[in-house]
């Protein structure tokens, strides 16, 4: 891949790629409609700091960025989720880790659901600053969601700087030490792959014994499953899709992708998604594009309860991401 495109935080043009039919139309045509079930799964998102600069990154976080999660504005998350009956909550970033009140979330809403997923990239919880976590992770069992999108360590780098892959190896050994991945340990680690350019990921179950057979006869690694997901055409992304000239050929390729059976399973029919300043949206990529929940911005502290059941999910065109080929669920895999 090329060069990192130039950071524009906050700009997205949206695809409008000629010739591609809005989403909303593809379903229609489908006589299909994306509505709201019962919510399910609560994501945090706690800021877009972080210390990688990934060229797949929907979010465009970066070590630049200054939007983080405040303490108070966590309390009154953890508040919220008090007042509903989430069976999961998903704690995401940039990278989460950074946020130095991620122990008290942690701590506090681990009473409020009986599961808790952690979305990591593996260097920030392997830089030397933040060993505490792991026994707060471990003391909790927090399952966690790692980022490991090649088994190429030159394709792994480019994407998401250098080095990084060895590191993430060496934060994948810890946890195995540690007790996650293992069977009976009740520690949860599973993989997140994506392509490192402008093409679709191949079938999840290929990959994932892929990734299994490769990770434990190089280095001795075990983990549990494995997510194998396109890149949303967000963010950095997206700009590196328009900067490389690979636009129209990605949306055309998730457009004729586009599987009507994945929606049943989509992860935004249950999800409520949060930003770092407490405001709602289906799902982290909604967040992205600055779409929120019902069309209205609706703060979590305004929030008596979960949203209805019957609401209309606020679609883009980079819900076709979600919907291409197998499709993108992460509740699938967090709620094993």
């Amino acid at each position: 891949m090329k060069q990192l495109p130039s950071e524009r935080p906050g700009e997205d043009p949206g695809q409008g790629v000629t010739g591609i039919d809005p989403f909303y139309l593809t379903l229609s045509k489908h006589g299909l409609r994306l509505n709201r079930e019962e919510a399910t799964t609560l994501q945090i998102n706690v800021g877009f700091l972080c210390n990688q600069q990934c060229l797949h990154c929907h979010l465009s976080a970066s070590p630049g960025r200054k939007e983080i999660m405040s303490l108070e504005t966590m309390d009154e998350v953890i508040s919220y989720a008090k007042r509903c009956d989430f069976e999961t909550i998903d704690i995401t970033g940039g990278a989460p880790e950074l946020n130095p009140n991620l122990s008290h979330l942690i701590s506090k809403i681990s009473a409020v659901s009986p599961k808790i997923v952690l979305r990591s990239n593996l260097t920030a919880l392997h830089d030397g600053k933040r060993n505490h976590l792991i026994d707060v992770l471990k003391e909790h069992r927090v399952a966690i969601v790692a980022s490991f999108p090649s088994l190429n360590e030159s394709q792994a780098d480019s994407q998401r700087g250098s080095g990084v892959f060895q590191t993430s190896l060496a934060a994948l050994r810890e946890l195995n030490v540690e007790g996650y991945g293992k069977n009976g340990s009740r520690l949860e680690l599973n993989l997140v792959s994506n392509p490192t350019g402008a093409f679709l990921p191949p079938p999840q179950a290929q990959t994932e014994k892929r990734f299994r057979e490769a990770l434990d006869r190089k280095w001795g690694i075990v983990f549990n499953n494995l997510l194998n997901l396109a890149n949303a055409p967000l963010g950095r992304f997206w700009h590196w899709l328009l900067d490389s000239g690979n636009d129209k050929e990605y949306m055309t390729k998730l457009v004729s992708s586009f599987n009507p059976s994945t929606i049943e399973g989509l992860m935004c029919k249950t999800f409520v998604s949060i930003s770092w300043d407490g405001y709602l949206y289906d799902c982290d990529f909604n967040l992205a594009k600055g779409l929120f929940m019902g069309g209205q911005k609706r703060h979590v502290s305004e929030m008596a309860g979960p949203p209805e059941p019957g609401e209309p999910i606020e679609l883009a065109d980079h819900c076709y991401a979600c919907t291409a080929g197998a499709g993108f669920s992460c509740a699938g895999a967090i709620k094993n």
